[in-house]
């Protein structure tokens, strides 16, 4: 296991009814920024809840922000934030919500060009402050109610940004508050929250023990409850593990001191920026034949997941391996998402542009190693058609 530094200071407020209690956790005489997406949040009566908990604060609302937040109508709330002199924001959705609230409370504190955030990649940015914020899940997906990055589209790109200073103070996790959640997007936030999971678990082997048993929890448990959250809705139980579960998928817990494999998401931003596939659709596509082209570099943990997370232990390395990529297509599958970039209308003509893309986001050394080329992208791209 390798050197780290864990630190999460977010507080969880999960359960039923727990909205009652916001105005606890806010300073009384704060100016409170809402931000939220499209019109579910009011339809479904959760801006109504929250605006409810918080009467007698002075309260703006943002709306709008979309499911790959723009940087052009995130800085129109960076403005509202330097106008009305906002200091605290109140993030009401899903994992684009959350992102773009993080960006906006850095932006409205960076004393330089905020296009600069975008520049940094997986290092942290040099800001100073930021904007204090908390948030109210609607989307069990992202994880990023307990973390301190962000992604956000601009220019044609999702770049993605971190710092420690926007680790949210709070987050609460309703469970029902999903429960409106059209089918697809609780399939996307499944395998979201299933891709995260194995993207610092499917390595190389290197003595996380704990680490490693607790991804397989996540996976295992996704397993059980994925198919069952999106035919039962309203299934408490089932609901509420996929939402502790896509938390606990990326808040630095299962990836400390281990290697760890973006590939499949950064892949994928391409492919949503593209073509405007849903985000969790693309790591559906693209997981399956991502193994099957680094098997050899992947061998040792693909059979770890075969054995411990599918009970795969007959036949040789090969079959057990190639079992267990079948068998997570079609658990995908089974969640109503196709696996093929031809089925969502990518042909071998647009594999050069992709890559093109590729490299001009600087994507051309990925994977645990930093081995994985442009070419070995092109072949991925070419196996997931």
């Amino acid at each position: 296991m390798n050197n780290f530094d864990y630190y999460n200071p977010t507080k969880i407020l999960f359960g039923k009814d727990r909205l009652t209690e916001l105005a606890d956790h806010i300073v009384p005489d704060s100016k409170v920024l809402i931000l939220y997406g499209g019109g579910s949040v009011k339809k479904f009566g959760t801006l109504e809840k929250v605006t409810q908990a918080l009467s007698g604060r002075k309260l703006f609302e943002f709306g709008g922000i979309e499911p790959n937040p723009h940087y052009s109508t995130l800085m129109k709330a960076v403005q509202i934030v330097k106008e009305q002199d906002i200091d605290f924001l109140l993030a009401v959705g899903g994992g684009s919500v959350m992102d773009g609230t993080k960006f906006i409370a850095l932006a409205a504190r960076y004393e330089k060009n905020p296009e600069e955030l975008l520049q940094f990649g997986f290092e942290h940015v040099p800001a100073k402050s930021a904007v204090p914020f908390g948030t109210v899940v609607t989307l069990p997906a992202t994880g990023s109610e307990m973390n301190c990055g962000g992604v956000i589209s601009h220019n044609g790109t999702k770049s993605p940004f971190f710092s420690s200073l926007v680790f949210p103070l709070f987050s609460f996790l309703d469970p029902t508050l999903t429960f409106s959640l059209p089918p697809k997007q609780v399939a996307n936030g499944v395998v979201d929250t299933f891709i995260h999971t194995v993207e610092q678990y499917v390595t190389f082997p290197d003595e996380g023990r704990f680490q490693d048993r607790t991804a397989e929890g996540i996976l295992q448990t996704l397993i059980e409850i994925g198919k069952k959250t999106i035919d039962n809705p309203t299934d408490y139980d089932a609901r509420a593990n996929l939402v502790w579960c896509a938390t606990n998928a990326l808040n630095g817990l299962i990836g400390a001191g281990v290697p760890q494999d973006w590939t499949t998401h950064m892949i994928g931003h391409e492919l949503t920026a593209m073509f405007g596939i849903d985000h969790g659709h693309t790591l559906a596509i693209l997981q399956p034949s991502i193994w099957t082209i680094r098997k050899e570099q992947k061998h040792d943990k693909l059979l770890q997941y075969a054995e411990r997370v599918w009970g795969i232990t007959e036949g040789t390395d090969d079959e057990r391996i190639d079992q267990a990529i079948a068998t997570t297509r079609s658990f995908f599958e089974e969640l109503g998402l196709s696996t093929s970039l031809s089925s969502c209308g990518i042909t071998e003509e647009n594999i050069d542009d992709i890559i093109a893309a590729l490299e001009k986001s600087g994507r051309t050394a990925l994977s645990e190693s930093g081995d994985l080329t442009l070419d070995i992208s092109r072949k991925i791209l070419e196996h997931a058609l």
